[in-house]
């Protein structure tokens, strides 16, 4: 199952906004036996996301994070993630890694949740001949120097997705710079366990603020919110790696 825990209390004030709800389901699709995470917000938040659907700034209402087969096919991914979210506008991701074994960490009022598969290491900028088995049907999975699979055999396939909660409002700027943050963080743990990669092709990443109040102008990694986002997010991912690394439970 995930895994939560959360350091530093959160600041004089932060407390003010309520905090979604988190909720874990199954479905059986695919024949297969597949987890979601669920956040609903409610009115009165703003997110910035990579996500196929809800992606871009603006104001949503849930947050989706839906496991779908190895091998998905389906070309309609948005539509597919609507159908399984609830009414109203929100983002919804998908991975094939196990969503139930998420790790949730918490750093000063921030909140993050990570899914960790890690099947496909994918330097960002890799030459233009490069084979990229995930493009490519057949392709043999690259498992780190050193690191086992799962029971021995190839590590199942992933992607890293990453929610965000930050208690405060942030101008449009600062969002950019927040998702910046997240991924700086998210490869520095990566690089940590010795994973050969930035990332996977497929990761995504949102992060949730309230839509009103004061904005904080700055997200990077030395600003006040921006040094509580890496932190956790870092955590996070640090936690999710090793466990992707352990195998199943």
């Amino acid at each position: 199952m995930g895994e939560e825990r959360t350091s530093q209390a959160a600041p004089h004030g932060a407390g003010a906004v309520a905090r979604p709800a988190m909720t874990l389901d199954y479905r059986q699709e695919d024949g297969q036996r597949l987890a979601s995470l669920l956040w609903r917000f409610g009115p009165g938040w703003r997110m910035i996301s990579s996500a196929v659907l809800g992606g871009g700034i603006g104001p949503r209402e849930w947050v989706l994070n839906a496991q779908v087969a190895s091998g998905y096919r389906r070309l309609d991914p948005a539509d597919h993630l609507r159908a399984l979210g609830p009414a109203g506008p929100g983002v919804g991701m998908m991975t094939v890694a196990y969503v139930d074994r998420y790790v949730r960490r918490g750093d000063g009022g921030v909140e993050a949740v990570a899914t960790v598969g890690l099947r496909h290491p994918t330097w960002a900028a890799a030459p233009p001949d490069a084979a990229d088995p995930v493009l490519e049907p057949g392709g043999e999975p690259v498992r780190p120097a050193g690191r086992p699979g799962r029971g021995g055999a190839a590590p199942v396939p992933g992607t890293i997705n990453i929610l965000v909660v930050v208690p405060v409002a942030m101008s449009d700027a600062a969002l950019v710079n927040a998702v910046m943050t997240v991924t700086e963080a998210k490869t520095q743990a990566l690089l940590e366990t010795g994973y050969p990669g930035t990332g996977t092709a497929s990761d995504a990443v949102c992060v949730a603020v309230p839509e009103h109040g004061p904005q904080e102008i700055f997200g990077g990694p030395r600003s006040t919110w921006g040094a509580r986002i890496a932190r956790a997010v870092h955590a996070a991912v640090l936690e999710g790696t090793r466990a992707w690394y352990r195998g199943p439970r």
